[in-house]
């Protein structure tokens, strides 16, 4: 049987003690559980918060620091001393284990965004444990963008993971905090994110050491749906709780179910990443073509374009007001001007570029609403 490819991401609660220093204790179940997921022939990729929480404490903070200097600063020191005890931790069990510092400019760059992939893709095939955090000594803004909760489900997605397990400290999702509401309601299993959902959810961190809340964990479950992984969020105990959570025995929340979006990464970047340089209003025939008929665009549906673009951009496609898609181009915004409206074969010859379509469908992705139905 082929390797199912598991994504653990551990929030700064689950590694912690109540003071808000690593807690080895936390950090050794969790490597042993993930050793033993390995055993049962799973590939893993962990992500793990706990560098700011980590580091705090040496650097004589009482608790940990609420500038960006402090952060950034603790961050620095409890990096190595994070990573330091995985090594020890993983090596008990022979297991090897790699670490990445990402930052969302990563992702937004289409030439790191593949360096990203190739690289863990080398790592799970020689075995290897990557083992990634937000590079929080640099990125300023990543600070505060939901103790990695996020991150885990763009790299699900990355890596084509075949489920991602959200580690944190509340059993699952509820209606409402069960914290301050003891009347609340857990959700045992979603098939979709709702918009009722997300809207209902509070911001708020269910704890002191973690900065992401329930409202990160679901905006993050919904990136993650929608690239075709499945989601559990919740607590776990012991050397054989991922394995309970992959046997539908975990004590949290699951989310989706037979999910057939399963993007490659050019479109993921395209869908989730790229930033938009121009947008192209197109007719009715391109419209239907696109969305009903998975077809390119082609020249002699454009009406007009908006923005100063090369070849190579990524544009918004727009019917009317409506943005229908996200598109790489083959074509500068200066020869679409010049040539919209005409077919292929005219366009090809007055800009010299042999490329039929102005998007081909392969880096085309449809909009939210029409290509993500997990709702």
């Amino acid at each position: 049987m082929a390797k199912q490819r598991v994504v653990v991401k551990i929030g700064s609660s689950s590694l912690t003690n109540k003071n808000g220093g690593l807690d080895i204790k936390k950090l050794n179940e969790h490597t042993a559980a993930i050793a033993k997921l390995k055993q049962q022939n799973y590939e893993v990729i962990l992500i793990s918060s706990g560098a700011v929480s980590a580091g705090f404490h040496d650097l004589g903070y009482p608790s940990k620091p609420v500038t960006v200097s402090g952060k950034q600063a603790a961050a620095a020191v409890g990096q190595g001393l994070l990573v330091q005890a995985y090594n020890d931790a993983f090596r008990t069990f022979d297991e090897l284990p790699a670490q990445l510092l990402l930052t969302k400019d990563v992702f937004s760059n289409e030439t790191q965004y593949s360096n990203v992939y190739s690289t863990l893709t080398e790592l799970l095939k020689r075995n290897v444990i990557p083992i990634i955090n937000e590079n929080d000594t640099v990125a300023i803004d990543e600070l505060t963008f939901g103790d990695n909760d996020m991150l885990s489900a763009l790299v699900s997605g990355l890596v084509h993971a075949d489920f991602l397990m959200m580690l944190t400290d509340i059993n699952g999702l509820y209606d409402k905090n069960p914290n301050t509401h003891p009347d609340a309601i857990r959700y045992d299993r979603l098939t979709t994110i709702s918009d009722k959902i997300v809207a209902d959810t509070k911001a708020e961190s269910g704890s002191k050491v973690g900065t992401g809340g329930m409202k990160s964990k679901i905006l993050a479950a919904k990136t993650a749906l929608s690239l075709g992984v499945r989601v559990f969020v919740g607590v776990g105990n012991g050397e054989d709780k991922l394995i309970d959570i992959m046997e539908n025995r975990g004590d949290g929340t699951y989310i989706g179910e037979h999910l057939t979006n399963n993007f490659r990464k050019q479109k993921q970047w395209i869908a989730f990443h790229s930033p938009i340089q121009g947008r192209i209003y197109v007719d009715k025939g391109a419209v239907e073509a696109i969305l009903h008929q998975g077809k390119s665009l082609l020249p002699a549906g454009i009406r007009w374009i908006d923005g100063s673009f090369d070849a190579g951009a990524v544009v918004e496609i727009v019917d009317e007001n409506t943005v229908i898609a996200k598109g790489q181009v083959n074509y500068s915004s200066r020869d679409m001007k010049q040539t919209k409206g005409e077919s292929s074969q005219v366009v090809m010859e007055r800009t010299m570029v042999n490329r039929p379509e102005v998007v081909h469908r392969d880096r085309l992705v449809l909009s939210m609403e029409e290509a993500y139905q997990y709702e």
